[in-house]
């Protein structure tokens, strides 16, 4: 039997957990399972190979087919990807001469004639009441036929698959990678934690689950096989009562409490009683999140267990009937009477990392030199207290803060949902020296913090990914990358895709491409509404997305042909369903040569797709900048916009998508780099891969992908487990 984690351990490590069956001669069908793999752009790795090989044929083939299952579903294979336009990028018309055909066909249609007169007669036609714009004219198979095999080259993608331990070893090493994250997860990993933890309940446990929303899956699974529960403050519960609900433990979205059985209610009062009873200064916390506490206050029933009055203040303060007042109004007392180094202090002392969030204001705040070398040693003093992640943001802020930007300044912001806005930096610039200072000691502090590397081996094409501070700025998907990562793109041709599978309703989505200028002024853009210019071709407009198959939308560039310094695709929600609502929707693109050939869709091809789920009407997943070399590169942004209820099009938000791209463009986020610097301090020796010979020893290696031949005792951070560089 297939373990039942099997698939997710290859989406997330990209290994293969060893099969279990009997030895047998296995070598031609894994030779064929690789050829198999290979078509979709992955391979075995040597070692999994010949590992493979020694198993009987029966479990070779039953393991190549549901692993072939879960890395087309990876790549975005897994459904056909049919066009509108048969051959598309070929003979891709004039949208004008197209609509005109489409009202044409509706005139030759006794069923539609009348009603397409009475548009024509108003002067305007409505294109989705023509029967035939909107829905594909012909069979994905007819579609496969109008196309040539792919031309195989040496640039196309190829994921390896490497050899994993046992089943049970790969389940519990990922659950341990994944509770003991020291950045917060996506909401996807927060749901694998959540499988993990309730399958791995009866072996090792985290050491430390420094992340809240972490801590609350696991004490889930704890709740549930009667163990300890880890609570040291009110929120800690109440992230586990919507755990417990099925809700949002990121306490982002409300969560509408379930009844709960007695023994959770007595062992969340319990851990509540303790949480107060150890420090009454906690009751502060409850504030923040008050009116969920009322509502968890009516499931729990606090009343009928008096021995716990501790927990019963609990929901006293969120009714108001019980005072506890919060840190944040007692620093804002002591800097409404101009004593910034009171408030500096009293945050050292109750929450450092609040201080360290908190400096920039602090510094634009003091009065003189004395005051600003208090906030600062405070902040010094504090450094050891707070974690990495909080080290890492406020170094990348005061790195942000103190560059030259022209013309001027803007501030960037983006919430957990990925929504983005921008605007004008007005904040007077921060002291100069204490900035120095402090980032001395931010780097210092981090530097002290990083394990001892040994031997560092970088492959440079590594060194410009973002650090994962939050696994929130990060869609999940193949070769995806943190918000604000650079990454080389090489090849002739650039093609965008989306898919998109409605759940109940008819929906929309439009694939467009936005090209601007080097100031950010839009030249010219491919979509619905304009299906080819000098730089390509849209495969045209889907307007239904219904099962079993969904829809697709591409978009063909021509990178040599491209005008201005900027490409922008974006998928906008023009009707129906959003991205958090439909069944599926992912968005990614290919690279190819001008002479490959091959179908709108070759996973081979495939170097990014990702998931859209965010809560705006108008998705951004990257864009693509022109470099003073020539050369493209893709900026990763993974953010949002509001959007219109309906009818969105590239035409209409182009001013604010290029406000939004120029924010992040110009914003510079901490790198793989940066941490690559503080730990070759350290290294006993640090080699630059370049892709030939590897070390023969043990190393530490830092890539975009696991190098066949590493030391087994090497410790690797890819892509995939890149959060395991963030110091704890």
């Amino acid at each position: 039997m297939p373990h039942p984690l099997e698939a997710l351990v290859i989406r997330h490590t990209h290994r293969l957990p060893a099969p279990s069956g009997p030895a047998g001669q296995g070598g031609s069908a894994a030779r064929r399972f690789d050829a198999a793999l290979m078509s979709v752009g992955f391979k075995l790795s040597g070692e999994l190979l010949e590992r493979l090989s020694g198993l009987a044929e029966e479990t070779v083939l039953d393991t190549a087919s549901r692993t072939l299952d879960t890395v087309r579903a990876m790549v975005g294979d897994h459904v056909r990807h049919n066009v509108y336009f048969v051959d598309f990028p070929a003979n891709v018309p004039d949208t004008l001469d197209f609509w005109m055909q489409c009202i044409r066909e509706a005139l030759d249609d006794d069923a539609s004639r009348p009603g397409t007169l009475d548009q024509l007669r108003s002067g305007v036609v409505d294109l989705l009441t023509l029967p035939t714009y909107g829905t594909y004219r012909h069979t994905y198979e007819e579609m496969l036929n109008a196309h040539d095999e792919l031309i195989a080259a040496a640039g196309d993608r190829m994921t390896v698959l490497h050899a994993g331990g046992t089943p049970e070893a790969e389940a519990t090493a990922l659950y341990l990678a994944l509770a003991e994250s020291a950045t917060p997860l996506g909401e996807e990993d927060l749901r694998d934690l959540a499988v993990l933890a309730g399958h791995c309940t009866d072996g090792p446990q985290p050491a430390q689950i420094p992340v809240r929303e972490n801590r609350a899956v696991v004490n889930r699974a704890r709740l549930d096989r009667g163990a300890d529960l880890l609570l040291d403050t009110v929120t800690d519960a109440l992230r586990l009562a919507c755990a417990l609900s099925d809700g949002d433990v990121t306490l982002a979205e409300p969560t509408r409490f379930r009844s709960l059985p007695r023994p959770v209610r007595r062992a969340l009062l319990a851990g509540l009683d303790a949480i107060i009873a150890a420090s009454p200064a906690k009751l502060a916390d409850v504030t923040a999140h008050r009116e969920a506490f009322k509502r968890l206050g009516e499931r729990l029933h606090p009343h009928e267990y008096p021995h716990w009055p501790h927990a019963a203040d609990v929901f006293a303060v969120a009714r108001g009937e019980k005072e506890a007042r919060t840190l944040d109004s007692r620093v804002e007392e002591l800097l409404g009477a101009d004593d910034v180094t009171g408030a500096a202090r009293l945050l050292a002392s109750a929450a450092p990392g609040k201080l360290l969030r908190s400096l920039d204001r602090l510094l634009r705040a003091c009065p003189g030199q004395v005051e600003r070398d208090a906030v600062t040693a405070a902040a010094e003093a504090a450094a050891p207290q707070v974690s990495g992640r909080v080290l890492l943001s406020v170094r990348e802020h005061f790195h942000n803060r103190t560059r030259e930007q022209v013309p001027r300044p803007r501030r960037f912001f983006v919430n957990r949902g990925g929504r983005a806005w921008v605007t004008a930096d007005t904040r007077p610039p921060v002291p100069e020296p204490e900035t120095k200072r402090l980032v001395e000691a931010l780097d210092a502090e981090t530097r002290r913090r990083l394990p001892e590397p040994g031997h560092l081996l970088v492959d440079p094409a590594v060194l410009d990914v973002a650090l994962p501070l939050s696994g929130k700025a990060t869609a999940p998907g193949l070769g995806v990358l943190p918000r604000g990562s650079v990454s080389p793109v090489d090849g002739e041709l650039l093609r965008f895709f989306v898919h998109w599978r409605q759940a109940q309703r008819s929906t929309d989505f439009d694939l467009s491409a936005l090209m601007l200028d080097g100031s950010y002024e839009t030249l010219t853009w491919l979509s619905y509404t304009a299906l080819q210019d000098l730089e390509g071709e849209h495969s045209g407009d889907i307007t239904d997305a219904p099962a079993p198959d969904g829809a697709s939308e591409f978009i063909n560039l021509r990178l040599d042909a491209v005008r201005g310094d900027f490409i922008v695709p974006q998928v906008n929600i023009f009707s129906g369903e959003g991205f958090e609502e439909v069944a599926e929707s992912f968005f990614g693109f290919m690279l190819r040569d001008a002479d490959q050939q091959g179908r709108p869709f070759e996973p081979r091809t495939v170097r990014m797709k990702s998931q859209i789920r965010g809560t705006g009407r108008v998705a951004l997943p990257l864009v693509f900048l022109r470099g003073d070399d020539g050369r493209w590169r893709a900026k990763w942004l993974h953010l949002y916009l509001k959007g219109s209820p309906s009818a969105n099009r590239v035409e209409g938000n182009r001013v604010s998508v290029a406000t939004l791209v120029r924010g992040i463009v110009e914003h510079d986020q901490l790198t793989v780099r940066h941490l690559v610097g503080l730990m070759a301090d350290r290294a006993t020796a640090t080699t630059w891969w370049d892709g030939t010979q590897l070390p023969n020893g043990p190393v530490t290696y830092i890539g975009l992908e696991r190098p066949e031949g590493l030391h087994p005792q090497s410790v690797v951070i890819t892509p995939e487990n890149l959060r395991a560089l963030i110091p704890a």
